[in-house]
């Protein structure tokens, strides 16, 4: 029975899903590189949790309740006594298979998971000695409020493995659907061709990108645009599923278009660099 989840990554994703665990009653450590990245991440835990109860979405006493339940670290250690650990650092392979083996020696009998969009699990289930430990469990952005979670599940994990993480999503109040260890899984397999047709496009000037983004919210009824969702995303992050789903599958289709690795060179990541297909 999971009990305490340590998190690793302060970002906006890591700082996410301290929210959901917390929220959820889970004793929640989440780890960061500094004491100050991690103050800064339980400060917008706790803007986020203040709002909730403006909006009397919640109460003071469970606002109070969660965020006593959160605390931070910055040595790996501190996660020695957790029963899951979720990773949401960056989308390179290597750094995750040299994560997940100190992980492996840190937790050894604690479920390990990884928060990727697309990189293979299996890998880093093997890196960490302990694969049978090991699974997918993919929270999407921003992570308090989109419902679905994807667990995926490489060759290498028992069904005990998966049967927990599930378990522990649904405690989180998201929708789980099982995946394959698979480039992409489901949803970004299924959207990141579409977002990258977009970019291509706006690159063979048949629209601008505001006449791209309202014709995809109107004609299909999407709540955000294409163009707009890229940047929500992050140009860097997009590039990087991309260029995985490329490797893959060696479809065509999946190879970024020009002028998204032109922008990433450029430094204009979207929103996180307040510059992308739109200024922020």
């Amino acid at each position: 029975m999971t009990k305490t989840v340590g998190i690793i990554g302060s970002g906006i994703m890591g700082s996410g899903l301290a929210e959901v665990v917390a929220k959820a009653g889970f004793e929640t450590v989440l780890r960061s590189r500094s004491a100050a990245s991690g103050e800064a991440s339980v400060a917008a835990v706790t803007k986020s949790f203040d709002r909730a109860v403006a909006k009397e979405r919640m109460t003071q006493a469970d606002r109070d309740d969660a965020l006593a339940r959160l605390t931070c670290c910055v040595d790996l250690d501190g996660l020695a006594d957790c029963d899951l650990i979720i990773e949401s650092v960056v989308e390179n392979l290597d750094v995750k298979r040299d994560l997940f083996a100190e992980l492996g020696r840190i937790a050894p009998d604690a479920i390990l998971a990884t928060n990727t969009s697309t990189l293979p699990v299996v890998e880093m289930a093997i890196a960490s000695g302990h694969p049978e430990q090991v699974c997918g469990i993919h929270f999407f952005n921003p992570a308090p409020m989109m419902s679905l979670v994807e667990i995926i599940r490489p060759r290498t994990a028992s069904e005990e493995t998966v049967r927990l993480a599930t378990e522990f999503a649904r405690a989180c109040g998201k929708q789980t659907v099982e995946v394959t260890d698979r480039a992409g899984f489901i949803v970004n397999a299924l959207l990141f061709p579409y977002l990258n047709n977009a970019v291509k496009l706006l690159e063979r000037g048949t629209a601008s990108a505001e006449d791209i983004d309202v014709a995809m919210q109107g004609g299909c009824n999407f709540p955000m645009g294409p163009l707009a969702l890229l940047d929500l995303v992050g140009l860097d992050t997009s590039v990087a599923i991309l260029d995985a789903l490329h490797a893959e599958f060696a479809d065509p289709n999946f190879a970024p278009a020009p002028r998204l690795r032109r922008m990433v060179s450029a430094g204009h990541l979207g929103r996180k660099s307040k510059r992308g297909f739109y200024d922020y």
